[in-house]
This record gives C-alpha cells, sequence and structure tokens, in this order.
C-alpha cells in the first residue's frame, strides 16, 4: 500500500512540474499571418510595413532608391544585363546607343558585359535629367494633373522611358499630350508605377557622365 502511495504522489509530481515548463500558446502575440488593423485582412508577407521585417533578415525596399531602381529595371528588362531588345536597346535599364553616348559610354560590347557600368550609367542619366528637368519638378511636383500624382521619381522614371523632352511636352498640355514608346508604354503609367520613390539624394548635375 505504501509503495502504491510513493509510486503515485511522485507520478503526480512530475507531472505538476512539467506542467509548470510550459506556456500556452497565444495566437494574439503570436499570429500566423501579419493582420493589416485598417481592412483586418490577413495576409502573408511581403508586407508593406518595413516593421513587419526588422526580426526576420529579409531586404525591405519600401519607397527607397533600390526600390525605384529594381523595380525600373524589372520593368525594363527583367533585370537582365545583358538583354537586348527587338528595338536594340540595351542592358538591365534598356539604354539606346545614343542615350549612352551622352553620358559617355561609347562601347555596346563592353557596357553589356558589365554590371557595374550599367549601374552607373543609369545613376548618371538621372542625375543628368534630373538637371533638365529640374523647373518641371520644383514646379509640378505634389500636383495632381489628369489624375496623377506628380513627384520626382514618376518625373525621372517618365523621362528614362520617353527622354527629356516627352516630359516636358507633358506638362505644357496640362497632361493632354504623352509619349508612348513602340510597345505601347506610356510616360504616364511610369509617372504612376514609379512615383513616391525616394531620389531626393540624386544630385542634378547637367554634365553628369561615367
Amino acid at each position: 500500500m505504501i509503495k502504491k502511495w510513493h509510486y503515485y504522489s511522485t507520478l503526480v509530481l512530475i507531472i505538476a512540474f512539467l506542467s509548470l515548463g510550459f506556456k500556452p500558446f497565444n495566437l494574439d502575440s503570436n499570429p500566423w499571418f501579419l493582420t493589416d488593423g485598417l481592412t483586418q485582412s490577413d495576409y502573408l508577407l511581403p508586407s508593406h510595413k518595413q516593421e513587419d521585417y526588422a526580426k526576420l533578415n529579409i531586404p525591405y525596399t519600401g519607397n527607397f532608391f533600390i526600390g525605384f531602381k529594381e523595380a525600373i529595371a524589372f520593368k525594363e528588362s527583367q533585370g537582365k544585363y545583358r538583354k537586348i531588345n527587338s528595338l536594340g536597346y540595351l542592358g538591365k535599364y534598356q539604354f539606346g546607343p545614343g542615350t549612352l553616348r551622352t553620358i559617355g559610354v561609347h562601347n555596346t560590347t563592353s557596357f553589356l558585359r558589365n554590371p557595374d557600368l550599367q549601374e552607373k550609367a543609369f545613376l548618371a542619366l538621372l542625375s543628368k535629367n534630373k538637371w533638365l528637368l529640374r523647373k518641371e519638378i520644383a514646379k509640378y511636383e505634389g500636383a495632381v494633373i489628369n489624375g496623377i500624382y506628380i513627384t520626382e521619381s514618376g518625373i525621372l522614371a517618365a523621362a528614362h522611358l520617353g527622354g527629356v523632352r516627352t516630359v516636358k511636352r507633358f506638362f505644357r498640355s496640362n497632361g493632354e499630350r504623352y509619349f508612348r514608346d513602340a510597345y505601347g508604354t506610356s510616360i504616364v503609367s511610369y509617372m504612376k508605377a514609379f512615383g513616391g520613390y525616394d531620389t531626393e539624394f540624386i544630385e542634378a548635375n547637367k554634365h553628369a557622365s561615367i
């Protein structure tokens, strides 16, 4: 009888000790999904909130410049440095040979083989276009034209697609006249898609080159 009492007492103590070692799983503090507090909708990553990435060690581009350039690159060439399209535009950002010459690049073969050169060329062209469009940026940034909220990055993206003159024409016509490339893509779509990114750090430089 005494042996049985010791056996059951020991068993109860072991169960009690193990029970104290575990905490109940709380869905409120450990959500399976990230929840948007505004819409009450559940979603998995990627998230639109930078803080959701803090403990996950996942790059967050947000509205940073890296997000801007990679979004344009994907649209232009799916990010392929050696891409040549049917019209002869080159590289990750699809430069025309004439545009490359304006920023000091004359050897297109070497250009295609050099990712670092392509990244520098993109920055140089942005810098040059920012100087050429400095008046338009100062005058129209923050305005709404034909339903389009105008931002600096949107203006620079539109210039990358269609050139500086087409952007100036867009503003002179109050948004009524706008350029489309050979594939039907308009500078208006670029203004919308690539607006709101941080390009403030880019220095406006008339003589920007590599």
